[in-house]
């Protein structure tokens, strides 16, 4: 009788501990702090042309990637840089006895959560939008935006004036300070760079609030700092953006490929060629399903009979996507031109597609796909994208490796891989790329399926993406993360190589708390116990 009370006595007294200790932790979460109703009343008490919402924040814990979701504590909708800045200097006043941080969010097409900052303040970028664009017609033609504005808004823009930018994402409902803080790479990189190597002039809000115009002659180290510096610098607010010369229609091709070496040396011949197309871009197709009908779309077969003929026979191919600017003064010998560069090449005859669209047509064509997947519902899904830089020396290993073996298809997502001159890219920026004179970008850009358990599963595609980075650092390829994603200081420490020391001193010199774009994860803001 004894031992039974004592045991039933020990039991009781475990469950109160247990309770208590229950009571305490939630006690502890949820009481009143004092120095958290501060912060909220110093930025309620702020004095914004726009304005700042505490709720009904959830889109800020969102982006593309599908994969992260950080709270903030609050949204800035600024309707002017001074807002921004604003807003940045007085976090930066607040010291290191604050853990609050910032980030600027565009578009929100981040894949890993990179322009989020939980319990810290988010900047909608996008409210920014609406402010004039000002184009300038003269000898080397520009326009100045906001960073929070659109590139499809700034292609309509400057067509108006028969302009546009040189250089391109595929996709162009993204703001421009979000693709110049990472690169902005497409099928015109291989002639004028990416986006980040056509811009003139910006405006730069840094880490401490302070307004910034700088460019290549101005504060010339902050320009090639925050350009692909992945927000870890200051805000892109404002940039003088290249442009040249817009054509109204451009011819678009696509033919099919077998062999890879053959694919790749067809490429590396266009883009060192100084006659050639305007776009250049390689897709991967492997046991596609539907593959014709999925390739060839609005396409007409430069030969019909031999197209009908053509059987994939579940073999990896390999497609080309080329474009030619049509001008109404060369109208007689463009189509001879066109044909003098295809005969160059040692494409499958039978897989010539070739198509006339408006030019605006051809640059903002993902968008058109984007409107179908959302009309079913398959657009706001994981994307678990993988891009990579990989040096000319490594492409056939990598390919060999990664598209005979890894991949069992691509069905879960275009595969993109088109090489770019690495001269076309400043070193001077915070972009890293492989260290050879051509790299080529392999875009894995698979989306998954959030209630599947099979290949089309996030599971699957983050499993897949893990044996590619294994492959390629076990095979010492000399590849670089481009968007890249890393979790610990060490991982970015080794992606950046020689440049992680100047890396760290701009950090120190523009954004000294290491308070902007926490969600890259590259530094992290040191809080004093105090």
């Amino acid at each position: 009788m004894t031992c039974r009370s004592f045991l039933f006595t020990r039991k009781n007294n475990v469950m109160f501990l247990r309770s208590f200790t229950i009571l305490v932790l939630i006690w502890v979460t949820i009481k009143p702090d004092p120095c958290f109703s501060s912060v909220l009343s110093s930025l309620r008490a702020l004095h914004l042309q726009g304005h700042i919402t505490f709720e009904n924040n959830e889109f800020a814990a969102r982006d593309f990637g599908n994969q992260i979701h950080s709270h903030p504590l609050a949204v800035v909708h600024p309707k002017s840089v001074a807002d921004i800045s604003e807003i940045v200097r007085h976090v930066w006043q607040m010291g290191l006895g604050s853990e609050l941080t910032v980030a600027a969010r565009g578009h929100g097409h981040s894949l890993q959560g990179q322009a989020q900052a939980r319990g810290g303040v988010i900047i909608n970028m996008e409210s920014l939008q609406g402010q004039e664009m000002q184009v300038y017609r003269c000898q080397f033609p520009y326009v100045d935006v906001s960073a929070g504005e659109l590139w499809i808004n700034i292609l309509h823009e400057t067509l108006k004036y028969g302009l546009a930018p040189k250089s391109w994402t595929d996709y162009l409902h993204l703001t421009v300070g979000g693709t110049l803080s990472n690169a902005g790479i497409s099928g015109q990189a291989f002639r004028h760079g990416p986006q980040i190597s056509n811009v003139r002039q910006l405006e730069v809000v840094t880490g401490k609030g302070e307004v910034i115009i700088c460019s290549q002659e101005q504060n010339a180290d902050l320009f090639h700092a925050v350009l692909g510096g992945l927000g870890q610098f200051g805000i892109i607010t404002r940039a003088r953006i290249s442009l040249e010369r817009a054509p109204k229609m451009v011819k678009w091709i696509r033919v099919l490929y077998s062999d890879f070496s053959t694919f790749a040396r067809d490429q590396e011949h266009l883009i060192a060629a100084a006659k050639t197309f305007d776009y250049i871009e390689g897709l991967v197709i492997k046991n596609k399903t539907g593959l014709m009908n999925n390739w060839r779309t609005s396409f007409d077969p430069e030969d019909p009979v031999q197209a009908s003929h053509f059987v994939s026979d579940g073999r990896t191919l390999y497609c080309l996507e080329l474009t030619k600017n049509l001008y109404p003064e060369k109208a007689d010998t463009i189509n001879q031109e066109i044909e003098d560069l295809l005969s160059q090449l040692s494409y499958i005859p039978s897989t010539l597609f070739m198509s006339e669209v408006p030019y605006i047509e051809f640059l903002d064509r993902v968008h058109a796909s984007e409107l179908k997947l959302r009309s079913k519902g398959l657009w706001d899904i994981p994307h678990p994208w993988l891009n990579l830089l990989v040096p000319k020396s490594k492409i056939q290993h990598f390919a060999n490796e990664v598209f005979g073996n890894i991949l069992s298809d691509t069905n879960n997502g275009p595969i993109l891989v088109y090489p770019i001159h690495k001269s076309k890219v400043d070193n001077r920026t915070s972009f890293v790329c492989p260290d050879e004179d051509i790299i080529y970008l392999v875009a894995f850009l698979s989306h998954a399926n959030p209630s599947s358990n099979g290949t089309d599963s996030l599971e699957h595609v983050l499993t897949q993406n893990k044996r590619i980075l294994d492959f390629c650092e076990v095979s010492h390829l000399g590849v670089k993360q481009y968007l890249p994603h890393y979790t610990t200081q060490e991982q970015w420490r080794t992606h950046y190589g020689p440049q992680w020391e100047t890396f760290v001193q701009r950090k120190s010199a523009y954004d000294p708390l290491a308070m902007l774009a926490p969600g890259q994860r590259i530094f992290q803001k040191a809080v004093s116990a105090s």
